[in-house]
């Protein structure tokens, strides 16, 4: 059976991100754009990146994976993307190099995503969240409509976090 370990993207800097290499960590992956009404969303996926895993070496991995997919809200290049994402809002978790998160150009972790998740789990918009467990199993997925720092979705990332 797939998990998510088993995919790896291109990272905004030229490097890859391979999840493989955060086997037994949790995951929480965002489909993110920079021009977008939920952009101000990167500051939670910071302080959630910063509260429950970026100074431990078993908690929650936050990788951010750029779309132009919506409204040509992503429009801008690698570096672009970078500096806006740094120098508005701090981040330091891993973002991807720009992806398709649907259509006929999707990106096989996206649809290893939707496969798990279902019809309703598919993004339609920027900023759907998806938390990996340690097994590497979806185990909950969340609309833009939810922020990362809500009580919900830090809920479900407190639960995987403490699950063996």
């Amino acid at each position: 059976m797939t998990c998510a370990y088993d995919f790896s993207l291109p990272g905004l800097s030229g490097d890859t991100i391979d999840l493989s290499a955060y086997r037994g960590r949790p995951l929480l992956i965002v489909n993110t754009a920079s021009k977008c009404g939920f952009t101000p969303q990167y500051e939670d996926l910071q302080h959630v990146w910063s509260r429950y895993g970026r100074d431990t070496s078993d908690g929650l991995m936050v990788i951010g994976v750029p779309s132009n997919d919506f409204g040509e809200q992503e429009p801008g290049s690698a570096e672009d993307i970078k500096t806006f994402c740094y120098r508005n809002y701090g981040v330091s978790f891993p973002m991807a190099a720009k992806q398709h998160v649907r259509g006929s150009g999707i990106t096989p972790l996206f649809q290893w995503l939707d496969k798990q998740g279902g019809f309703l789990a598919r993004p339609r918009w920027n900023f759907y969240k998806y938390l990996i467990d340690r097994d590497g199993k979806l185990t909950n997925w969340f609309t833009p409509l939810v922020k990362p720092a809500s009580n919900r979705v830090e809920e479900a990332i407190r639960k995987v976090i403490l699950s063996n």
